[in-house]
């Protein structure tokens, strides 16, 4: 795939940044995507041709094996072929193929298909496929089809990245090759006595109408979907787009139909000198195929909002290779179990998540976090499906697989959130509930005035007032405001590291005026180390590290690994706890060897009776160090103090910054210590800082916070921290942390740090604009054009709207919409 693509590209490479032939534009030369040279993108010099890539996951794919994108094979003798310096090359079926010399090119011109065989039909969606409609997702089946409610076509919950094109797409563009020349061909003859070519009086007025029946009439048969969902629409009693299209577009080709076959029916002042009534066919048929052309344009923008989930399904690779016993074999994704051993070669993408058993690397996890720089991995490190290996081989033992993969989760999360309904949303569905009968009663109205009112003939003047009122009305450019901005947004974010699980959060979020935060592993990297042991004589630091030791290895808390892995590297004894009992923000008791051990705060201690005082200052100055200190106490009495420091992460300062630049107060809430906790929190120059805290205490806060009128995002890695992240307005959770903080939360930070937030924030921002300019632009355009269409101006100007532009204005208005809302594919984030 990424080398067919690569054929659209490599005519446009140059030494300039921005191809002159392109337009400004040029295309990645591994995913074939358009990329504008302006934007900021990464970029890479390669033998003297500067790339332009969409994404840093490209960019790591190709500056990792360059020529795998660069060289192309001749497809007549096998030979490898430098697409740069290539002089023979041919396009067929909108592929471009290199040849090695002139005489491979004239054998392939004259039968390519013998050196191409036959191309294989695009594979069926697999069995038990679920489909639902873009504008309510409520609708569910199991099978294609068209919308009750709204008429559009049915489309897969989840893209596959090996489904051909949209069906609809293609049985779209083949009507319309079929229709467009033969409104063409009516659109000529209508228009002949205006250019100077009188067809009527050539061939006769009856048989000019006969004429234009005969080619009107197969472009009705050929649109009759449009007519399908009209009818639809009436028997489900949900009065859309397609109620109006089929009203106004049929009642023209009927009225024109008795024209033609029974003119006397008519009055004598509808009627010309020659007898005839007025004929419409020329409208029907340009109307239906402006409006055909307009759902072509929709469905070929609508693809393109998958494009952010294909991506990320292309990121998978097909096979794995398998070390077994027997040896080594490339097998299908699919046939893989947890447990298997897979070797994986530089250059090629991990297959799915597991860890490191052998060798060591550096992967390139761009393509999940948005971050460019590549992360060692050793032996015992995790490695996730999809990132990209760089320099080294190593073997991998698989742990998730199938639909438990962290990318196959991303995709399940992006899918959902892109069917998901913002609350702006409700506005559009009310006005469109009374929309399209409102415009019905606007358009019998129009016919009305004009049959009383208007000048001979008014009853023609009434029906071209009122087909046009019906046309140019059309609600889809309405329907299509939101969700269509919110398809590409939640894409687009997760090709940044931004999992949005639904419309709502991204609405609220660009709302927030309060950031909560937890301090470790959000603000910190959460894998603290154990800096100080200091016994009270008589117990040794030994003797201090194995009992503290004996109790966190029953706690998952990060401090507690640090604590475990400080004892192991002092070579303390080991030894087992009983009874453990973890205190909620206090800390951790149990048995050790017979002694009752407790590790925690001051409040632990004064629970439990025990005597702080010899240790309080040397403890309050560790936490002005920023470092985390807890007392460790045995049969009643105190043994010592044991301290911890967790690293601020390298992002943190900098995303801080860009938050405040945003207009967010920043809070932090955390079950540390004061002392430590306004340390961290002095550095980093955060506005308000609550230590101390226990899980209920975060929620008391999110809530007070909320009471005074703040709309509050929450963002927090652990278990402690998920009845918080369910109050917030928004709840932000660290995708290194724990599955039920994602479970709680709105956005999921694949990468788990605050430069994600900043990100989302943009998104949430850009994502609400382009919304509002979306409905402005539908608004306007209904509020404008359905007055035009019914007269307003003929008595001042004497112009009356014709139906053809009413109908290419209702599709342009469509089209409009979908474009503004692709623009979010390029936020710069």
């Amino acid at each position: 795939m990424a080398r067919h693509h690569t054929h659209l590209h490599h005519d446009h490479i140059s030494n300039s940044p921005t191809p002159p032939d392109t337009g400004g534009v040029t295309r990645d030369p591994v995913c074939g995507m358009t990329v504008d040279p302006a934007a900021g993108k990464p970029q890479a010099e390669h033998d003297g041709h500067l790339y332009h890539f969409c994404s840093d996951g490209c960019h790591a794919k190709f500056t990792a094996q360059p020529e795998a994108y660069l060289t192309a094979q001749d497809p007549v003798c096998g030979m490898s072929v430098d697409r740069a310096s290539a002089e023979h090359m041919s396009k067929h079926d909108g592929a471009r193929h290199y040849f090695c010399s002139s005489r491979c090119k004239d054998k392939f011109d004259a039968e390519p298909e013998a050196y191409l065989g036959a191309r294989a039909a695009p594979e069926p969606m697999p069995e038990g496929t679920q489909y639902t409609c873009p504008m309510h997702p409520e609708i569910l089946q199991d099978h294609p089809g068209d919308c009750p409610i709204c008429g559009m076509a049915l489309e897969p919950l989840t893209p596959s990245a090996d489904s051909g094109p949209n069906p609809e797409f293609v049985d779209f563009k083949r009507r319309l090759w079929i229709t467009a020349p033969l409104a063409a061909a009516i659109f000529v003859l209508e228009m002949g006595s205006h250019i100077g070519l009188p067809f009527a009086n050539w061939i006769g007025h009856t048989a000019f109408g006969w004429v234009q029946f005969l080619l009107a009439t197969p472009v009705v048969l050929f649109t009759w979907p449009f007519f399908r969902r009209g009818w639809a629409s009436v028997i489900n009693r949900s009065p859309n787009m397609w109620t109006l299209i089929a009203l106004g577009t049929g009642a023209a080709y009927l009225f024109s139909v008795v024209a033609l076959m029974a003119p006397g029916l008519f009055p004598l002042g509808v009627r010309d000198s020659m007898g005839m009534a007025p004929l419409y066919f020329e409208a029907t048929a340009v109307i239906l195929v402006l409006v055909l052309l307009g759902q072509v344009m929709e469905l070929a923008a609508r693809e393109r909002t998958g494009d952010a989930i294909r991506a990320l399904l292309d990121l998978a690779p097909k096979t794995a290779r398998r070390v077994s016993d027997t040896g080594e074999e490339d097998v299908p994704l699919d046939t893989l179990v947890a447990g298997d051993i897979l070797r994986v070669r530089p250059g090629e993408a991990v297959p799915v998540d597991g860890v490191v058993t052998e060798g060591r690397s550096s992967v390139d996890e761009s393509m999940l976090t948005g971050e460019p720089l590549p992360v060692e991995k050793t032996e015992g490190e995790t490695v996730t499906g999809g990132t990209l290996n760089k320099t080294g081989s190593f073997l991998m033992r698989a742990q998730s697989v199938g639909a438990e993969t962290t990318l196959a989760r991303i995709v399940e999360m992006v899918s959902k959130a892109q069917r998901s309904r913002a609350p702006i949303q409700a506005m559009a569905d009310r006005v469109a509930q009374y929309f399209v009968p409102a415009v019905v009663a606007v358009a019998v109205l129009a016919f009305l005035a004009w049959l009383v009112l208007g000048p001979s003939p008014a009853l023609s003047y009434g029906f071209v007032a009122a087909v046009s009122v019906l046309i140019i009305a059309c609600p889809c450019a309405l329907g299509l405001a939101t969700p269509m901005s919110i398809m590409v947004a939640t894409g687009r974010g997760a090709q940044a590291g931004v999992l949005i699980r639904d419309a709502e959060a991204l609405e609220r979020f660009a709302k927030v005026d309060v950031l909560v935060v937890d301090k470790t592993g959000t603000l910190t990297e959460g894998k603290p180390t154990l800096t100080d042991a200091e016994p009270v004589a008589p117990r040794t630091r030994e003797e201090l590290l194995s009992m503290a030791a004996a109790l966190e290895r029953g706690s998952e808390h990060p401090l507690a690994e640090a604590i475990v892995a400080g004892a192991r590297a002092a070579k303390a004894p080991e030894r087992e706890a009983r009874e453990f009992e973890a205190v909620t923000g206090k800390g951790v008791t149990g048995k050790v060897e017979g002694r009752q051990v407790a590790l925690g705060n001051a409040a632990l201690m004064a629970d439990l009776g025990v005597d702080t005082d010899g240790l309080g200052p040397r403890l309050a100055e560790l936490q002005t160090a920023g470092k985390t200190a807890m007392y460790v106490a045995i049969d009643g009495s105190l043994a010592g103090l044991v301290a911890v420091a967790d690293r601020v992460k390298e992002t943190t300062p900098d995303a801080i910054r860009a938050l405040h630049d945003a207009g967010l107060r920043i809070v932090m809430a955390t079950g540390d210590a004061r002392g430590t906790a306004d340390a961290v929190a002095r550095d980093l120059n955060i506005d308000e800082v609550h230590a101390e805290v226990s899980p209920a205490d975060k929620h008391a806060l999110i809530e007070r916070l909320k009471s005074e009128g703040h709309a509050v995002a929450m963002a927090g890695d652990g278990v402690n921290d998920a009845p918080a992240l369910a109050a917030a307005d928004v709840g932000i959770a660290m995708g290194t942390g724990a599955d039920v903080a994602m479970e709680s939360a709105g956005i999921t930070l694949v990468k788990g740090d605050l430069g994600g937030i900043v990100r989302a924030r943009h998104l949430a921002v850009a994502t609400m604009r382009n919304i509002r300019q979306n409905l402005f632009f539908a608004f306007v355009y209904n509020s404008a054009g359905v007055p035009l269409a019914a007269g307003i101006l003929y008595p001042f100007f004497g112009i009356l709207l014709s139906p053809i532009v009413a109908a290419a204005a209702m599709s342009l208005s469509s089209v409009s919409v979908i474009t503004n809302a692709l623009r979010l594919r390029m936020t710069r984030l």
